[in-house]
């Protein structure tokens, strides 16, 4: 039974200019903007309206963060109905005609900024009052409006680093210039850095789902190996990697079920809820359902395609099919436990009782078993594909073993890099890698690992541009470098007169 339920305050500041001929009285039910951040009650109600903001922009109806982070990679193919279903998925998974207004990949800059405009009314306030609890408050809106620009970063690169909020509706307040790719590492750094010294320990948080320390730690590990700095990385994963509440699950195929939800596994994850019971007739398209709609939205679809019998599994909308490479890389590491925990073969599908009619649009012979729409999985609330409560892990423990090997192997302690990977491996039920296994062939093997431990998780992409593979790897299904960035959205660029056409990522 989940313990969260997200509510988001919207903070309103109100002037209002009366003429003598009235008689001004103070509206009912508005904030006082000037005093609200002195009540420790209030900053707290900010602070999960953090949360909630999250929690919208990782499961929006077509617009998902999580799934735009995953579609250029080579895990998954959009899917859904046909090649016209949901095209702005579709474009971006096929690497042709990203549009400037790309209405998906649109919503995701404009939530991670609502976010980072939440953050920064917290930390502005915040540090300028005397809460007893500044440290903390100023500590969790920072690691948030760090998350969102490490984000907005990665998949656009330079973006407009904004710290203060406009004070007045006008276009000359709102302007303001894109800050390069280095400028905006450096503020999440700062940002990092006044988390790690403000949260507390894992074993401390005040609710299960609010990021802690390690989470800090972690995060600003990732950030400083996404630039080459693996030095500066590795004491960062050793100090999570060393607290006792933080460890793998020892099961694979428990690790995105229910019953592990904010487990010893996680370290970033949002929560979804069922409570408002929703059904074909109050689904809010949109707005927030609270419900993770996405798992249902990358369900395999019914329709008479897929007969699920058998399997545990019920139809969805037929999003997010696995592809036949990563099928193949699965069979050619001899991983069977982490398969069957991510994907299903059809040759599976059918020995379990079920079947396939037909040929589903991007089909490459699987189904997905990760983040799945398990009939164990469904609530009686409302109609039960409206009503997943599966949480979305964004950063997990398993993460943190991967990163600290390959950032040891690029320092040259290749023995700490296959100690790291091991934990990893034998978890999925695999053996150790060879002791002499080193430089390298060492990375390559970190790499296979990572594509089969977080496939469908939104990482795979960027690690191969990063890594300077993605030619290698995608440029049969279309991909050039153009698709290493999103575009910036043509709507940012028509508000934000400090901005102009010349400011749009390569070749869009």
């Amino acid at each position: 039974m989940k313990k969260l339920i997200y509510s988001m305050m919207l903070i309103v500041f109100i002037s209002v200019a009366c003429s003598d001929n009235f008689t001004e009285v103070a509206p009912i039910g508005v904030l006082e903007s000037s005093t609200f951040f002195e009540q420790e009650s209030n900053a707290e109600e900010a602070l999960i309206g953090l949360y909630d903001i999250m929690q919208y922009n990782y499961a929006k109806d077509w617009s998902s963060a999580f799934f735009i982070k995953i579609l250029p990679g080579d895990a998954g193919n959009a899917a859904g109905g046909n090649s016209t279903d949901q095209t702005q998925l579709q474009d971006i998974d096929d690497y042709t005609n990203v549009s400037i207004s790309n209405p998906s990949t649109e919503s995701v800059w404009s939530l991670y900024y609502k976010a980072i405009a939440l953050a920064n009314t917290i930390i502005n306030e915040v540090e300028a009052g005397s809460l007893s609890n500044k440290e903390f408050v100023l500590a969790e809106a920072k690691f948030m409006r760090a998350w969102c620009y490490f984000e907005l970063t990665t998949m656009w690169g330079d973006v407009p680093l904004r710290l203060v909020n406009p004070t007045t509706i006008s276009s000359e307040s709102f302007a303001i210039p894109k800050s390069t790719r280095a400028e905006i590492y450096a503020q999440v750094e700062s940002d990092l850095a006044a988390a790690i010294a403000g949260l507390p320990d894992k074993s401390a948080v005040s609710h299960n789902f609010r990021v802690s320390k390690g989470t800090a730690q972690a995060t600003l590990g990732k950030v400083l190996v996404f630039q080459g700095r693996n030095a500066e990385a590795i004491p960062l994963f050793e100090a999570v990697i060393s607290n006792p509440a933080h460890d793998l699950e020892a099961n694979v195929a428990d690790v995105w079920m229910q019953s592990t939800e904010f487990g010893i596994e996680s370290l970033f994850e949002l929560g979804y809820i069922s409570t408002d019971g929703r059904d074909w007739g109050n689904i809010a398209w949109g707005g927030r359902t609270e419900s993770n709609l996405h798992i249902q939205l990358m369900g395999p679809r019914g329709d008479g395609f897929f007969d699920l019998s058998g399997t545990g599994l019920i139809n969805g909308w037929g999003f997010n099919l696995p592809t036949a490479k990563l099928v193949s890389a699965f069979e050619a590491a001899g991983d069977v436990d982490r398969k069957a925990a991510t994907l299903m073969t059809e040759a599976e599908l059918v020995a379990a009782g079920g079947s396939l009619t037909g040929s589903p649009w991007d089909y490459e012979g699987a189904i997905r078993t990760k983040y799945a729409t398990r009939t164990s999985e469904t609530v009686s609330e409302g109609v039960a594909e409206l009503n997943y409560t599966t949480n979305w892990r964004l950063l997990r423990y398993a993460e943190v073993l991967l990163l600290a090997a390959e950032a040891y192997n690029a320092v040259g302690q290749d023995g700490n890099a296959r100690t790291e990977l091991n934990k990893i491996r034998n978890r999925a039920g695999l053996a150790d890698v060879s002791a002499t296994l080193s430089g390298t062939d060492l990375f390559d093997a970190i790499v296979n690992e990572k594509y089969l431990e977080l496939a469908h998780e939104g990482q795979r992409f960027w690690d191969l541009v990063r890594w300077g593979r993605a030619d290698a790897e995608l440029s049969a299904a279309g991909y050039t470098s153009k698709n290493n960035l999103y575009p910036i959205p043509a709507s940012e660029i028509d508000k934000n007169d400090a901005l102009t056409i010349a400011d749009q990522n390569p070749g869009y």
